[in-house]
């Protein structure tokens, strides 16, 4: 007898948070905090901010990190699970797709409660570039350039920036240094609204010069920056190139979390459902230009989803470079400074915790579906190293349109 597949179940986006981002310096923010510490800080925040979810309701904990090494190894989710005071019977497993780790902790823990694997999820990341500078302990298989499989500058991220604006001769630095410029204004404006703190959650930070402090804001943010006073940056990844530190997000220490669970099972447990997931897509591109990477794979979760470009109106996109982002904007017809795009500013100006940033986008996604409620479909994209792209469409809640499923867990199945 042929069996049926059951429909999949709706997943929502109920609540998200992240540490202040600091420096990946030994003067840094964070710089005498372990990793894993980061990321308990932020799993303990979801549950403090959620008492009507009882721990043992957690079925599963995702971590991503880039480096899984030192305190960041150790089956990351699992042991933040421990760490962070989730029953012994709380499973968890670490996560890697580079700069889309979280993202891939958030689609693999919802793809498991759309088929019914699981009802509640916590999924993050966390990147501590100071005590893991990116490609640490890397040993690339030597056919990568013996078989010219990848040129050496694909294993370059900055490098792979400057292709993109020697493959488009309209990604002038001028551009890419305007974009920068306006993300500055955009996150300083978002933190004067208090759009940004809401989300932070409070570190103790210790230092063995200063004593121990709480870490309560972001660090790396250039406030009052300029067009001209980024002209003149030099640049490190080309003699005369077009890339420099002030056009390209800067290297970050910081982690993120956030709660996912049937639709069903959030309004049974009390939990707000700030968005839906509609659906994601993640594709591949040239190594050499993997900036390029959210551009198919938006492509792709649109069709899947049957909706156009047209369809959404906000776009959290991962600034790992301001060219990266322009090549998105131009393939797709949209402005550089159209308002649906990045309105709290992005990682140019908060910071690009590799891992940890998906959530970071979909955090800030999320608040700002509660202030639009006339837009109905949002989403989240970012590049990611070796060549690939991931996006994730979400649903708001507040819009007209939107029916929510109001079947229990238990009904569901």
């Amino acid at each position: 007898m042929a069996r049926t597949t059951p429909a999949a179940r709706s997943v929502v986006f109920a609540d998200g948070v992240r540490t202040p981002f600091g420096k990946a310096r030994p003067d840094g923010l964070h710089a005498e905090t372990r990793a894993d510490d980061l990321v308990v800080a932020c799993l303990r925040e979801l549950l403090r901010r959620n008492p009507s979810l009882p721990p043992e309701r957690v079925e599963e904990v995702a971590i991503a990190a880039a480096t899984q090494s030192g305190d960041q190894g150790l089956v990351l989710g699992r042991s933040a699970a421990l760490l962070a005071g989730l029953p012994v019977t709380t499973p968890g497993y670490a996560v890697d797709r580079w700069c889309a780790g979280a993202m891939t902790a958030v689609t693999t823990t919802a793809a498991s409660i759309a088929v019914g694997a699981l009802d509640v999820a916590l999924a993050g990341g966390v990147e501590h570039m100071g005590h893991h500078p990116l490609g640490q302990g890397l040993d690339p298989n030597p056919r990568f350039l013996t078989e010219r499989i990848v040129s050496p500058d694909a294993l370059d991220m900055g490098r792979t920036a400057e292709a993109l604006h020697d493959r488009f001769p309209a990604l002038t630095k001028r551009r890419a240094d305007e974009y920068a410029a306006a993300s500055q204004r955009k996150f300083a404006r978002a933190v004067a609204d208090g759009k940004v703190g809401a989300d932070l959650v409070p570190v103790a930070v210790a230092s063995s010069e200063k004593g121990w402090g709480l870490a309560t804001a972001d660090e790396l943010a250039r406030p009052g920056t300029t067009v001209e006073a980024l002209a003149d940056l030099r640049t490190p990844f080309r003699p005369h190139g077009r890339v420099t530190a002030g056009n390209a997000s800067p290297l970050t220490d910081g982690a993120t979390a956030c709660l996912v669970a049937e639709e069903g099972t959030a309004a049974e447990l009390g939990l707000q459902a700030r968005m839906r997931l509609v659906g994601f897509a993640y594709a591949g591109v040239e190594p050499e230009v993997m900036g390029l990477g959210p551009i198919p794979s938006t492509e792709k979760a649109l069709a899947r989803a049957g909706l156009t470009i047209d369809d959404i109106g906000l776009f959290e996109l991962n600034e790992a470079f301001a060219v990266q982002v322009l090549s998105f904007l131009d393939h797709f017809g949209i402005a550089d400074d159209d308002e649906r795009v990045n309105p709290y500013g992005g990682a140019i100006a908060i910071g690009h915790p590799l891992a940890a940033s998906g959530v970071r986008l979909m955090t800030q996604l999320a608040r700002q579906f509660a202030e639009h409620p006339e837009v109905r479909y949002g989403l989240t994209a970012m590049c990611v190293g070796l060549g690939q792209g991931g996006t994730v469409i979400w649903e708001n809640p507040h819009h007209a349109a939107y029916e929510p499923t109001t079947a229990s867990a238990g009904e569901a199945r």
